[in-house]
């Protein structure tokens, strides 16, 4: 397990300079507060890597962070959900069912998903959520360059390459000690998207949680 002092942890909000040319999206405290999901089990760091099935390479990079709440970043992104409010590519209330939607979003017939998770304090888990809230909107193509740049300012990720490119974040984010790792798949259409949208309107909830 990776370990953070309590002090340090507390000066965790880092100005990142991240470039200020993508949209940026920013939901309203109400609905940022609402939606604020806190999963059991041990504080996680997950890093979500889209393989394009027929040419090897990384197409997308994505992290789901477990600390004093749950949210996923996911920078430069085109996965969305209602219920789920934005701030940045930060989306907050990630619930388990959400997180299957993740997943379901981006594994189709072209497209495999690596799940890499590794266990960590809980100090250094809302230390990643503060670097990637603080990130900024992030452009297009920049998905694995904004995630190896929050995680390489992190204790216990300085090992993470400094990397534009998908395939190789994974391979050094493979390397930590204790990572566990699931390849997920599919054989939906490569336009699955609506479908899965429409589905997760009925069937997903976010059910918020208090500490």
């Amino acid at each position: 397990m990776l370990s953070l002092p309590k002090a340090l942890a507390l000066s965790a909000l880092l100005a990142l300079g991240a470039c200020s040319t993508a949209e940026p999206v920013w939901a309203p405290d109400e609905a940022v507060a609402s939606a604020r999901f806190v999963a059991p089990g041990p504080k996680t760091v997950t890093l979500f890597t889209v393989v394009n099935n027929r040419s090897g390479q990384g197409a997308h990079s994505g992290l789901l962070i477990n600390g004093s709440e749950r949210v996923m970043f996911d920078p430069a992104g085109t996965w969305h959900h209602p219920s789920v409010p934005e701030r940045n590519d930060v989306h907050f209330g990630i619930t388990d069912r959400l997180v299957d939607f993740y997943i379901d979003y981006h594994a189709r017939e072209t497209f495999r998903v690596i799940e890499q998770t590794i266990t960590v304090s809980p100090e250094v888990a809302d230390m990643v959520i503060a670097r990637a809230k603080a990130y900024g909107a992030v452009p297009k193509a920049q998905c694995a360059n904004s995630v190896s740049s929050i995680l390489r300012g992190v204790p216990g990720f300085e090992s993470i390459p400094a990397s534009w490119f998908p395939n190789k974040l994974s391979e050094g984010f493979g390397r930590l000690p204790g990572v566990t790792t699931q390849v997920f798949t599919d054989d939906d259409a490569p336009d699955n998207h609506g479908v899965l949208l429409r589905q997760s309107k009925t069937e997903v909830t976010p059910t918020p949680e208090n500490d």
